[in-house]
């Protein structure tokens, strides 16, 4: 990047539930949990075996039927289990994620975005320029409202540090807070070029109550998956 033409303004740019009380001491499997229900499964096989010995010699009891009972309760036992397996790889995955979450504090992160923290007189954006072009900048404040606007020679390139001094188009230095960057370019042909933003800032702090935890980066907060790069 070069220095500005003509503008006024120095940048830089470089499941448990509770049931109620049974009428009958005998729990039901249509009134249990299913943790009950995997836990009846023996009682289940207790019940078929007992219902074998004591059917009627004259009318015996269909062992195809038993025997279809007996596979769909097991089923039934499997998918809790794989429920109950599932529930232990989410656990895991979150504590992974506040894990790697938590080693990056301290540390200068790129995520995207195009909000970035005006702290002592200066702001600091990252752009990404598809090829050599001329680059518009409008940086507006929190309200809405331009406040420095500057074009430049842009060349072609990734992560190119855009630094803000802080002061307007009329050479006023405005107070520290939050201010937006919008950044078109053109080439020589006056094509559009593309050009994309991002935020670099220090992760201050984490907050691990919320899935995924969220990165706060100058008063912002962000999830892992939008950190494009760490910066030593």
């Amino acid at each position: 990047m070069t220095t500005p033409a003509a503008t006024t303004a120095s940048p830089i740019v470089s499941g448990t539930t509770t049931l109620p009380a049974s009428s009958s001491s005998t729990p039901s499997l249509s009134s249990t949990s299913g943790a009950t229900l995997a836990g009846n499964f023996q009682s289940f096989l207790t019940l078929l075996t007992t219902q074998l010995k004591n059917q009627n010699p004259l009318d015996p009891l269909d062992t195809n039927q038993f025997t279809q009972q007996l596979v769909e309760f097991a089923g039934v036992e499997q998918q809790l289990k794989t429920n109950d397996d599932l529930t232990s790889l989410i656990s895991l995955q979150q504590t992974a994620q506040s894990t790697q979450a938590l080693t990056f504090v301290g540390k200068t992160a790129v995520v995207k975005g195009s909000t970035a923290a005006l702290t002592n007189a200066s702001a600091t954006w990252e752009l990404n320029i598809a090829s050599n072009s001329t680059l518009n900048v409008s940086i507006a404040n929190s309200t809405g409202q331009t406040v420095f606007t500057g074009q430049y020679a842009a060349t072609a390139g990734n992560n190119q540090p855009f630094t803000w001094d802080g002061k307007g188009t009329d050479g006023t230095q405005l107070p520290d807070g939050k201010y937006t960057m919008t950044a078109t370019a053109t080439d020589g042909s006056g094509n559009s070029v593309g050009v994309t933003t991002a935020v670099a800032g220090v992760v201050s702090s984490v907050d691990l109550t919320q899935s995924p935890p969220l990165l706060t980066i100058g008063g912002q907060t962000y999830t892992v998956n939008q950190i494009q790069s760490i910066v030593n």
